[in-house]
């Protein structure tokens, strides 16, 4: 099978480039050659998607089993796409994001069939509107979309509300022993997912033929505290766990570039059936939990000096938010 990921050397995607290599799938990664990722049996081409022609210039000669679009965030990037592969693939697999369901859910249960509404954050809105305009296409034309919906999916990322992602402020100020915020009472529910084992759910998709028309979310079906989650953070650094308990609403009103991915995302309660995913992919399970999978990848971080950037803007912030939390207050 012959797959093309624009992308794919990501977060996420690095390990389904290698899942697919090991499974035998002739992989094609499409990307402007910044990022190093050793992916041996890959062959890499270089354009950038933002540059019109280019990417048809280097792929006007090729058909694919597969496109996967790792890295496409809104209408226009879809028009492109369909103009660019509209009969040259057999399906095209678009990367949207769980954050896209309604927020905040009427049903603390999510399935595929769950609405579409989020009205703190554009990231999700954007997402939603590609997926109207990819389903119109599959509705008018028969373009062969399916449509992937991950949640917070970690491996080369820390997956926390602050001071985390690609930054390694939270294990720095862990490690000094300063106190981290954790969003609500940290008695909410969620679902993190390792990357190792979305591609065991996502490969299966690739060339399925009945997923054109469908859309699915892959995650663990391990279901956690935000207070666990940031215990296993801080028992894998090896550091006591000193946090603060704050609001979303309150972190909000101190800045408001946290209203999507708190009120948007982690603020509310999630719990994902898997039971479509695991009809389309039979055998599909998580099969690591977090508190192991947070070690591998600070040991991924510590591997590497340059990848422990500590952000001194987001450290003053943490202090400024409980500082302001804590003189409104007093005691808490």
């Amino acid at each position: 099978m012959k797959v093309l990921f624009i992308g794919g050397t990501g977060n996420i995607s690095t390990e389904v480039s290698r899942l697919c290599i090991e499974r035998g799938m002739e992989l094609f990664l499409l990307n402007r050659g910044k990022r190093t990722v050793d992916l041996p049996g890959a062959t890499f081409i270089h354009a950038d998607m933002s540059k019109a022609g280019e990417a048809d210039q280097v792929l006007r000669e090729h058909r694919w089993d597969a496109v996967v679009n790792w890295i496409a965030f809104t209408e226009s990037d879809i028009e492109r796409d369909i103009a660019l592969f509209r009969g040259r693939t057999g399906q095209y697999v678009f990367i949207s994001s769980a954050s896209a369901y309604q927020k905040p859910p009427s049903h603390p249960v999510i399935t595929e069939s769950t609405p579409l509404r989020n009205p703190y954050w554009e990231y999700s809105r954007n997402k939603i509107a590609c997926e109207e305009r990819l389903n119109r296409a599959y509705r008018d034309e028969g373009f062969p979309v399916t449509i992937v919906r991950p949640s917070l999916t970690y491996d080369t990322v820390i997956p926390v509300a602050i001071g985390g992602w690609t930054e390694y402020t939270i294990i720095d100020r862990l490690k000094r022993g300063k106190s981290v915020i954790i969003h609500g009472d940290g008695t909410s529910l969620w679902t993190i997912t390792h990357a190792e084992d979305f591609a065991k759910g996502f490969v299966p998709l690739l060339g399925h033929q009945q997923a054109s028309g469908h859309a699915f979310h892959i995650t663990s079906d391990e279901i956690l505290t935000w207070n666990q989650i940031y215990q296993a953070v801080a028992d894998a650094a090896g550091c006591e766990l000193k946090s603060v308990h704050i609001p979303s609403d309150f972190i909000v009103q101190c800045d408001e570039s946290f209203r999507g991915t708190l009120l948007g995302d982690k603020a509310v309660s999630v719990i994902f059936d898997n039971s479509k995913i695991r009809r389309f992919a039979p055998g599909f399970n998580a099969t690591i939990p977090f508190n192991r999978g947070i070690r591998r990848t600070l040991a991924w971080f510590q591997a590497d000096r340059a990848r422990q950037v500590v952000s001194r803007e987001t450290d003053a912030l943490m202090d400024r938010l409980i500082a302001a939390y804590e003189s409104k207050h007093p005691g808490s």
